[in-house]
């Protein structure tokens, strides 16, 4: 398994893995933001939490159609299928190795961009819990997202439809737990639903996922 894992972080790293193209996308748009909405400090402060999580959604999204689309594509789905490896294993792997370069760098990334959306001093560490906490979640639901779709033409956009709905509670929660920091509330609340749906997702999905990839590849 350890194996698997640095495979993908390398495949990651090379020129066209994906590697930093989420955390490019999700800087953008952190950045763009305050342009479009101009100097009003006390609305950036509001929206901030709301905005950093939807960034943080989207970023995840661009590189969930390579999870398997390049194993799929040489043949090294199927060796992963037929090893002593279990397919559940794999999805677990993959779900880490996508997290680890996509979800871990814009997690470590976004308190260092608060000041451009004015988030509110009470809020940093609570952005930084949340997301570590979150992250995870949309990196497994992504990689059974990416199961169902392998092997399919122009199989994105259909990808993003399936997982989009599945995104919502975790960006509900993750929004919410920065929100009732930022306005001196307590967000332990919508921080341990936030750990529960990614526990949730970490328990079952995969095991989901070796499923959907065993019918896939009959």
């Amino acid at each position: 398994m350890i194996a698997l894992l640095l495979r993908d972080l390398r495949l990651a790293v090379r020129a066209g893995g994906g590697f930093g193209l989420g955390l490019a996308f999700f800087l953008i748009v952190i950045v763009l933001v305050p342009f479009g909405v101009g100097p009003q400090s006390d609305l950036l402060t509001a929206i901030a939490p709301g905005i950093f999580w939807v960034a943080s959604l989207l970023a995840a999204l661009l590189s969930l159609d390579r999870i398997f689309a390049l194993d799929f594509e040489d043949g090294s789905l199927t060796l992963l299928a037929t090893s002593p490896l279990p397919l559940e294993g794999v999805g677990l792997i993959k779900a880490l190795a996508h997290w680890v370069t996509t979800g871990l760098p814009l997690t470590v990334a976004a308190p260092a961009l608060g000041f451009m959306l004015v988030l509110a001093p009470e809020a940093y560490s609570y952005l930084l819990l949340s997301l570590l906490l979150g992250t995870p979640a949309l990196s497994m639901i992504g990689t059974f997202g990416a199961a169902l779709t392998v092997g399919l033409r122009r199989g994105g956009l259909l990808l993003s439809v399936l997982v989009l709905p599945l995104y919502i509670p975790t960006l509900i929660y993750g929004a919410e737990a920065v929100r009732r920091g930022a306005e001196g509330l307590d967000p332990s609340g919508a921080l341990i639903l936030l750990g529960g749906i990614t526990a949730g997702t970490f328990a079952i999905l995969p095991f989901a996922t070796a499923a959907v990839l065993r019918i896939n590849l009959r």
